[in-house]
């Protein structure tokens, strides 16, 4: 750009920060720029990674599964913490992504906890209705889930099915622990429509045209 090699709607424009629209005409060394193809990818993303693209703490990120995918640039849509597992999906278009993580218009998530004592009926119960929770920044919501059933227990632990229709940070850790209740493993197994079904940990799938069309329905 500095060298004068771009043009946007037929001005060169020198300047790395200029902004542009969707609609603008931009040609470099006069050759239109094509729109890159909207591209989104699920990753089954293993525990102990984190959702960022660098870590000022030196920890490994869930990009170290996308080494030598020639993707090109993604960005995570939404997160999940370092303990969390499961569906993680990433896009190169960050209006869709704002889609899927605004609370009001984006697709249910689920998942899969497993807790570290024997449920009875009520729990589930207790979960949609919900508790005040105090947060780390001084605010102090009522935190609920949209649902939620028992899947399985053993001897010592259990496990539950949560869907949430928004989240905050640490979202469904913070509500069972606000009932006393440890979270041994947290799987997100489903965004909308889209699940994670048999895809193994560590590994990535372009989502299909219909996948992404159900996500903002």
């Amino acid at each position: 750009m500095r060298d004068g090699r771009v043009c946007v709607n037929g001005r060169v424009v020198r300047d790395p920060e200029f902004p542009t629209r969707g609609n603008d005409a931009i040609e470099v060394d006069g050759q239109p720029l094509q729109h890159a193809r909207r591209l989104v990818i699920a990753l089954n993303k293993p525990r102990g990674l984190v959702t960022t693209t660098k870590d000022e703490r030196g920890r490994d990120t869930v990009y170290r599964c996308l080494d030598d995918s020639g993707l090109g640039w993604l960005a995570p849509v939404g997160r999940l913490d370092k303990a969390s597992e499961g569906l993680l999906l990433f896009t190169n278009d960050p209006a869709f992504a704002a889609a899927i993580t605004n609370p009001e218009s984006g697709p249910d998530k689920t998942y899969h906890v497993q807790v570290s004592t024997l449920i009875d009926e009520s729990l589930p119960v207790r979960l949609r209705a919900g508790v005040q929770v105090p947060m780390p920044d001084g605010d102090a919501p009522v935190l609920t889930v949209k649902s939620a059933r028992w899947l399985r227990q053993g001897e010592r632990n259990a496990w539950l099915e949560i869907v949430l229709d928004e989240g905050r940070n640490r979202h469904i850790r913070r509500l069972l622990e606000a009932f006393g209740i440890e979270v041994l493993r947290l799987v997100r197994v489903a965004i909308g429509e889209v699940a994670l079904d048999e895809l193994p940990k560590g590994a990535w799938r372009e989502l299909s045209a219909r996948e992404i069309a159900s996500l903002t329905r």
